[in-house]
């Protein structure tokens, strides 16, 4: 979120939506963890978040209040493009791949699983919602989105399989520049909502709602959902 919100840190560094958590508590290990550790255990819980992460995108989506930056900007493409908001989700998720590159990422099975399933449950989502609701239904489907989108990114980034596309170039720019995850992310954020929004992608009420809401509730539900390794600061992808 980001969209699409992905949302996972690596070298020990604190998620995007982490950062504060350690105020009250200690924040939970978010730091990769090799696939072949329980994958029984945390491959469901990977899919489930991720489903209901694309699925929350859809149900923004319906309710035409304002998007999350990431989704504006794939709302925006989707008006100059033949292609359904999912795959453009996908296509984006790819290109951002390639700012990986200079920044000396490297994408994991949580990567590629976040660009697929993604992509397939928003559009799954938009398929099944109906358009031009009623505006009290569209503040419910709103409220419920921003919610879900909240609980999904505690609940795939808690499975700690490494970050989806757009949070792995925060993760690797703040690493590169030196600045603070919170000011990179604020710097893509923006400037990804501000193409969006030139593209015609919805900005609204929800967008503000989204930007205050999203961070307190994932904070909440991380350390709910955090799988914790038996190795204290976890492992990191293969070179």
């Amino acid at each position: 979120m980001r969209q699409d919100t992905d949302t996972t840190a690596r070298s020990g560094q604190a998620a995007p939506g982490n950062e504060g958590i350690g105020r009250n508590r200690p924040a939970p290990p978010l730091t990769y963890v090799r696939f072949d550790e329980r994958p029984l255990r945390r491959i469901p819980q990977l899919f489930i978040g991720l489903a209901l992460y694309g699925f929350s995108m859809a149900v923004m989506v319906r309710a035409a209040l304002g998007l999350s930056p990431w989704s504006v900007l794939n709302e925006g493409l989707e008006k100059h493009t033949s292609l359904s908001f999912g795959t453009l989700t996908a296509v984006v998720g790819v290109s951002v791949l390639l700012l990986w590159i200079p920044l000396r990422q490297r994408p994991t099975f949580g990567t590629a699983a976040n660009i697929v399933v993604i992509a397939f449950s928003s559009d799954l989502g938009l398929t099944l919602i109906p358009e031009g609701l009623a505006l009290p239904e569209r503040v419910g489907l709103l409220l419920a989105g921003i919610f879900a989108n909240a609980l999904s990114v505690a609940v795939y980034v808690g499975a700690r399989f490494g970050p989806g596309p757009r949070d792995g170039l925060m993760t690797g720019a703040s690493a590169l520049t030196g600045r603070s995850l919170r000011v990179v992310r604020t710097f893509i954020e923006v400037s990804v909502l501000a193409i969006g929004w030139l593209l015609g992608g919805g900005v609204g009420l929800g967008t503000v709602l989204y930007a205050l809401a999203v961070g307190p509730v994932t904070q909440f539900f991380l350390p709910r959902f955090a799988y914790t390794s038996p190795h204290v600061t976890g492992s990191r992808p293969s070179s």
